[in-house]
């Protein structure tokens, strides 16, 4: 039986992979500071570690795994990454992990390892217009993030490539574009763009109001989980050494989600246009590498997505409503 180690297996993106290794027939260790928060882990075992501290890292990577998933980070939406507030701790924390179980997995010849970087590490000056962004992979250097969550991306890509050149190990490296879908955070602060969208119209009487932040003519594309774990784990096991977008060709703004997920719940809303944290103006992913180097490329429509992901909503926050009018009544 291969196996294979999931860090980050609390988070929205590893209690899926997680699930797709199982039924791939894998022995699956998880890894996070939490259980998932929707639904209980299929890993065949799950620690609660931090993996900040080298000697967890060491403990948690005790054998040889097959492949090793390493998408544990400190992130969130834009109302976390782009409002200078968490920077230190972002860069810190991340920066932490990866080193820890990059010198881990070299200590036990683990070879193949799956690093989750960000388009967040593509120029800021590449995405300026909303309808041309750039991001080739090629299009990376001169390097200028608009986000400090970027710049570590970027520096824990060449410390994933750098242990590749000097210890010979197998690693893997997708810059995922907005990955979306059931059972990721859709409240608190961290939720991202269709999260966020999908809870105000669930949460907006028909006829009513949601506020935008901006003028919602930001550009960007969003991925289906599904489809992100399918191209994972084909580049996981490729040959391919150098970073790989991994995202929607699908650009739509922020104005247009917003409609695709009324026409989803068949409401009519007002759209209301506020300040807020907005990233860059305009992002896409380039898909032409994917395409070449795996023979495959994701491909299903947004609105496909949206109308797996809105229901999902829909239920947390009756479930919400119905916790709350319980506690209420027992007051």
């Amino acid at each position: 039986m291969k196996t294979a180690l999931v860090c980050g297996a609390g988070g929205f993106i590893g209690s899926h992979l997680v699930k797709r290794l199982k039924r791939e027939g894998f022995w699956v260790r998880g890894i996070d500071l939490k259980f998932p928060e929707f639904g209980e882990t299929e890993a065949d075992d799950f620690l609660i570690a931090d993996l900040r501290e080298p000697q967890n890292c060491r403990e948690i990577v005790d054998r040889r795994f097959d492949e090793v998933y390493q998408l544990a980070a400190d992130m969130g939406g834009a109302g976390y990454i782009f409002t200078g507030e968490h920077d230190a701790g972002i860069m810190h924390n991340s920066a932490m992990i990866n080193l820890n179980i990059l010198e881990a997995c070299k200590n036990r010849n683990v070879k193949r390892v799956f690093y989750s970087s960000s388009a967040c590490m593509y120029p800021e000056h590449n995405q300026l217009d909303p309808n041309e962004p750039v991001t080739r992979e090629d299009s990376a250097y001169p390097a200028n993030p608009d986000s400090e969550y970027g710049w570590e991306k970027l520096f824990s890509e060449r410390l994933y490539m750098a242990y590749r050149r000097n210890y010979g190990m197998e690693t893997r490296i997708a810059r995922y574009h907005n990955i979306f879908g059931p059972e990721g955070t859709w409240t608190g602060g961290k939720e991202k763009a269709p999260a966020a969208l999908c809870r105000k119209v669930a949460e907006a009487a028909d006829g009513g109001e949601i506020e935008i932040w901006g003028d919602g003519e930001q550009t960007r594309s969003f991925l289906y989980i599904d489809e992100c774990l399918e191209g994972t784990i084909r580049l996981t096991r490729s040959d391919v050494t150098e970073p790989v977008n991994v995202g929607s060709e699908e650009m739509v703004t922020i104005n247009q989600l917003a409609e695709m997920i009324m026409d989803v719940a068949n409401k009519k809303l007002t759209l209301r246009h506020i300040p807020g944290p907005l990233g860059v103006r305009g992002r896409n992913s380039h898909n032409e590498l994917i395409g070449k180097c795996l023979g495959w490329k994701p491909s299903e429509p947004l609105v496909e997505g949206l109308r797996k992901t809105y229901p999902w909503i829909e239920r947390q926050l009756e479930q919400l409503r119905g916790s709350n009018s319980v506690s209420v009544a027992a007051e």
